[in-house]
């Protein structure tokens, strides 16, 4: 009888399975923009003039798999945000210029990327008058590598577009997946049978597993067939940064690439460095733009870290704590230390040491090492301690400040050296469709990308999964070696300590139109801030033939000579202003906007500071990065002026120094709170140990209502200005 029910329900269940693939899948539109054009802030400037405009080049929707994840029930999420949350959030709530949409290309099968390229022409037809639009909405995509080796690893770039016509755009966006990626998960088909089952139960979770299956269906474009002469139906893949370069050169100067995020330790092996670019991986003419800061940290600081601790042989090892770091192979040997409890001396320092040669070895996930083990018995490990708004294990040699030391000399020694000179921008990598949240520094939940489980229990279902099972309480245990997957998307309690409200990026541009604001990313006279509207000039005075502003490369025999002016952001009034009431209605004001909007009352916030930054080129690499990036080079405390600050330097030991150098400026705000300013929020004793932390997590952890609070200075980074010897 047992039996006989058994096979009856498997033969109903394989029925159920037959009819539920059967069923058409469910439209998933881009949605629809509301409202009218913004009435004009201001008019087109003058002749020979240039405008501040503010934007963000990093905005994710829900055509992103993670995001897509992440809007989920089963990570607290708030729902779907389509492509037309993005222009109407950019336009209404905060108030930007411009703004570019970059979902990740591995999740944009053709039918999406229609309709993103749909909604991107509306979002720019409303916009009014294309000479002096009230926003322009750039298309673009986000190519997404990750290497498993330091040599290997390129890092993620956004790809975006100067026009919108189809012949101005590419047919497909192009992916960093292998080859056959997709063939090989084809077992995930159940999803769509798992999708429609529970349409009615799984909410999110179903458009989830329905994009998942929708991904398998997609082929891999052939290799054998010229870029513009694929099918558009299929996946195009670039495995390295050239081959991206070479798949896009048909769009030639109408297209920029722009990295971003190289400095997470979240994504980046240990010993990452970008040195890895310089061998043929960076075009300067495609790719002028570093992103230096988004809502998931700060790549900007270089810090000469010990992750790259080796021994006598070359072989890495784990280096033992100090005031400024704790490393995570050193902690997991003190984990393990504590649970020895009666076991002989020698045989305890045995599994310290096995716990610090396996969490060595599994390098960015060092944490798996030891599953059992508390969020908190970690401490702060692998963490820049100084830095502000850090990136989760910050890579030193990611930074952008190391990115200004790296160079390669040519191998006949008359060739101009290879160097990586990019221009600084700020942006949010927001995976809610919120362009530029910074401008408020409340409401955790909804303008950063903090995730979390919503229970304790749905916590504990998913932790064997997540980081494994503990088979020895006493031990350390290695890290198989697996693909990047849905494990790890899931994996987002550190990280959480580590988003913030994102940052945004300005442009001096000599108009509105999206040609003006084109043309200045792409002469690297722009800057970003970590989320006020910062207004900033820096400009070289004795630039041959003028002036040179900010991004500029200049050939210059004597001492150059700067000038530095800023204003601090307006202070934010509380609420939205009534056009954007007016735009959305109040129950899509709620959702959206989350009922604060960027909203300039006519004071201005103090700039008290502004610190100058002198990097001198690398000439070979018996040269200690440390050496050449003087942060601070120079220091100008400013007065409390709501007109903000002007200060003027030279510097008189360049003409001596038979070297390039180069110059930003980093403009300081008064301290004010922020969210997750203290990151994990770490105790010291008198030794400067790290004794406890207090994570600020997602989820059930952490109430929503806990912004998770610190002073910080809010600050605007200039791009470099570039300094040779005739």
């Amino acid at each position: 009888m047992a039996r006989r029910l058994v096979f009856t329900v498997l033969l109903l269940l394989v029925a159920g399975v037959a009819w539920l693939l059967a069923l058409p899948a469910p439209d998933r539109s881009a949605g629809r923009i509301a409202g009218p054009a913004r009435p004009p802030a201001a008019g087109p400037p003058q002749p020979g003039t240039k405008q501040i405009l503010f934007g963000d080049l990093h905005v994710h929707t829900t055509f992103s798999i993670d995001a897509l994840l992440y809007g989920t029930s089963l990570l607290s999420g708030e729902g779907s945000h389509p492509p037309a949350d993005a222009c109407d959030y950019a336009r209404w709530c905060s108030a930007v210029d411009f703004f570019s949409i970059n979902d990740h290309a591995e999740g944009l099968t053709p039918a999406r990327w229609e309709e993103t390229k749909r909604s991107i022409r509306q979002c720019n037809e409303v916009a009014g008058d294309a000479a002096s639009p009230d926003l322009v909405a750039f298309l673009g995509f986000e190519w997404t590598q990750v290497g498993r080796t330091p040599e290997t690893h390129y890092g993620h770039r956004n790809v975006i577009f100067r026009g919108l016509g189809d012949e101005e755009v590419a047919p497909r966006p192009i992916t960093a997946l292998p080859d056959g990626t997709t063939g090989r998960a084809r077992a995930m088909g159940v999803a769509r049978a798992v999708e429609r089952l529970g349409r009615g139960v799984l909410g999110g979770a179903g458009e989830f597993l329905w994009l998942v299956s929708a991904m398998m269906e997609v082929p891999d474009c052939p290799r054998d067939v010229p870029p513009g002469e694929l099918p558009a139906d299929c996946r195009e893949n670039a495995a390295t940064p050239a081959e991206l370069y070479a798949r896009l050169s048909r769009f030639g100067s109408d297209v920029l690439l722009i990295p971003h995020g190289l400095a997470w330790g979240v994504h980046a092996p240990p010993g990452s460095s970008l040195d890895s670019l310089l061998a043929g991986q960076h075009d300067p003419a495609r790719e002028p733009l570093l992103e230096i800061f988004s809502g998931h940290g700060n790549g900007e600081e270089f810090r000469d870290l010990p992750e790259l601790a080796t021994d006598a042989e070359g072989r890495r090892t784990c280096p033992a704590p100090t005031r400024d770091y704790l490393a995570c192979c050193w902690q997991a040997g003190e984990i393990v230390r504590a649970r020895c409890d009666d076991a002989p001396a020698a045989e305890c320092e045995a599994r310290v040491e096995e716990a610090r040669q396996l969490a060595l070895a599994a390098g960015k996930e060092a944490t798996r090492t030891i599953p059992g083990a508390p969020l908190e018995a970690w401490l702060d490990c692998d963490q820049c301690r100084d830095c502000f708004k850090p990136a989760m294990n910050l890579r030193p040699r990611q930074t952008a400040q190391y990115s200004l030391v790296a160079a390669r000399p040519a191998e006949d020694g008359a060739a101009p050296s290879s160097r990586l000179r990019y221009g600084f921008i700020a942006s949010t990598d927001s995976h809610r469709a919120r362009a530029a949240t910074g401008f408020k520094q409340r409401d955790r939940v909804g303008t950063t990308d903090a995730t979390g489980y919503p229970s304790e229990r749905i916590e504990g279902l998913l932790a064997p999964w997540l980081v494994g099972r503990q088979e020895n309480p006493l031990r350390a245990q290695a890290v198989p070696e697996e693909p990047p997957g849905i494990r790890g998307l899931l994996s987002v309690d550190r990280e959480a300590s580590f988003l913030y409200p994102g940052g945004a990026v300005a442009v001096h541009a000599a108009g509105r139109s999206r040609d003006a604001i084109f043309a200045a990313l792409a002469r690297r006279e722009t800057y970003g801030t970590s989320g006020p509207r910062i207004l900033l000039w820096f400009d070289l005075l004795n630039a041959p033939g003028g002036p040179a502003p900010m991004g500029s490369e200049v050939r210059l025999a004597e001492a150059p000579r700067f000038e530095v002016r800023a204003a601090g952001d307006r202070v934010q009034e509380p609420g939205c202003p009534e056009e954007s009431l007016r735009a959305l209605g109040p129950e899509r004001l709620a959702r959206l906007c989350r009922g604060e909007c960027y909203r300039p009352g006519s004071a201005r916030e103090p700039i008290v500071a502004i610190e100058v930054v002198r990097v001198r080129e690398r000439r070979s690499e018996e040269e200690a990065p440390a050496d050449l990036i003087e942060d601070p080079w120079r220091r100008f405390d400013c007065p409390a002026d709501e007109e903000g600050c002007v200060v003027r330097f030279a510097d008189d030991e360049y003409p001596t120094s038979g070297r390039p150098a180069s110059y930003y400026v980093r403009v300081l705000q008064a301290p004010a709170p922020a969210i997750n300013g203290a990151t994990l929020r770490t105790t010291f004793d008198a030794e400067g140990r790290a004794v406890r932390v207090s994570p600020c997590l997602a989820g059930w952890r952490t109430p929503e209502g806990d912004d998770c609070l610190a002073p910080v200075q809010e600050r605007a980074w200039s791009s470099p200005i570039f300094v040779d010897p005739p």
